[in-house]
């Protein structure tokens, strides 16, 4: 029995461990890290290897052979399937994503712009129109995400040269709603797939 609550408890752990992205875009560029609990890994941009190796010729690489040549004639046209079946498993797909986006959680979402100008006129026109920007898209993105913690704003400098923005989002999703998902839509799509394969049978014996 202790076994048993000692192996429930580590799932329940695992299941509890958020995985997710963390981009960012500032004055270096757009970056991307992996999230796994509170470990980061880089993406984007990659980061150097280091030749540790030094002195060593290389090796020459072997010459490829040429693929055989393709045979004379237009290529087979591809042939498309029912619509009609195609349909149940665009609504699985359809269904997933609705809900992945419903399990998602927006950890963290800065976004600081900074207007430009030396026209103070110009300036409160920029302003205005960001702000009214900012409060059409806000709502959109609250009904989208569940957002924990945000840091939105609106500022102007009359000595930049031009416009820039700061903005980072964090979103993460547990393992063990990763694995809900995928054993519930897995299981429609498979029931989908063995559906298509019983009627191609049922068309072959006919």
């Amino acid at each position: 029995m202790t076994a048993l609550l000692i192996i429930f408890s580590l799932f329940f752990l695992i299941g509890c461990i958020p995985v997710g992205i963390l981009v960012r875009y500032d004055g270096e560029g757009a970056a991307a890290r992996l999230v796994l609990g509170p470990v980061r890994y880089q993406l984007f941009p990659r980061k150097k290897k280091r030749n540790v190796k030094k002195g060593k010729p290389k090796k020459e690489k072997k010459a490829k052979a040429n693929p055989p040549a393709e045979k004379a004639g237009e290529p087979a046209e591809k042939k498309g399937g029912s619509f009609r079946d195609f349909i149940p498993l665009v609504q699985v797909g359809l269904d997933f994503l609705g809900d992945l986006r419903r399990k998602l959680r927006v950890n963290l979402l800065e976004l600081r712009l900074t207007l430009a100008g030396d026209d103070p006129a110009d300036l409160a026109i920029l302003y205005g129109r960001a702000n009214a920007a900012l409060g059409i898209l806000w709502p959109m993105l609250e009904r989208a995400f569940v957002i924990k913690k945000r840091d939105v704003s609106i500022q102007s400098d009359f000595t930049a040269s031009e416009t820039t923005v700061y903005a980072a989002m964090r979103i993460t999703i547990t393992i063990g709603r990763c694995l809900i998902l995928a054993l519930r839509y897995g299981f429609r799509a498979l029931k989908e797939f063995m559906k298509l394969k019983n009627k191609k049978k049922a068309v072959r014996i006919k």
